[in-house]
């Protein structure tokens, strides 16, 4: 009998030309060859629901840095999924990427406090991208998405 795929999701808040960016490159890690049995789902933060992450393995975060905290639309996602998923997801792994003009530390520890309190464990390190998207950032980004799809591949 074949392994069960697993699945992906990627809840993001795309909003400028550079989250387009990283949210490319995180995609095109969760889908590469090299990791099989994913299934990767993106979903807008406004239109991501409980249901999306109770059917998920692993999740991945993207969002703007907005005023020293992470975009509205993240939050009204946390806002939507926290109850019903709070005791379904316990030990969930996630990801998360945040873009900002010049500071994304107040973002990352939003999400991260949120994470916590939903008993969801990190599985990789933020990417934490301000200004200017470089080839580095994509690269991080890219080894974001593959590291979540490895960290639930079945095969």
């Amino acid at each position: 009998m074949p392994p069960a795929v697993r699945r992906l999701l990627i809840v993001h808040h795309t909003t400028s030309p550079a989250l387009q960016e990283l949210f490319e490159a995180v995609r095109s890690g969760a889908t590469t060859d090299e990791v099989e049995g994913v299934e990767t789902v993106t979903r807008a933060a406004l239109r991501a629901t409980a249901v999306d992450v109770l059917e998920c393995d692993a999740v991945i975060l993207g969002t703007p840095a907005n005023i020293g905290y992470m975009s509205g639309a993240l939050k009204h996602f946390f806002d939507t999924v926290y109850y019903p998923c709070l005791e379904e997801t316990r030990r969930l792994p996630y990801g998360l990427y945040v873009h900002g003009n010049n500071d994304t530390g107040g973002a990352v520890r939003a999400v991260e406090s949120i994470a916590t309190g939903l008993g969801w464990e990190r599985a990789h390190l933020p990417v934490t991208v301000t200004g200017t998207v470089r080839k580095d950032d994509l690269t991080a980004c890219w080894e974001l998405g593959a590291t979540l799809a490895a960290t639930i591949s079945p095969v």
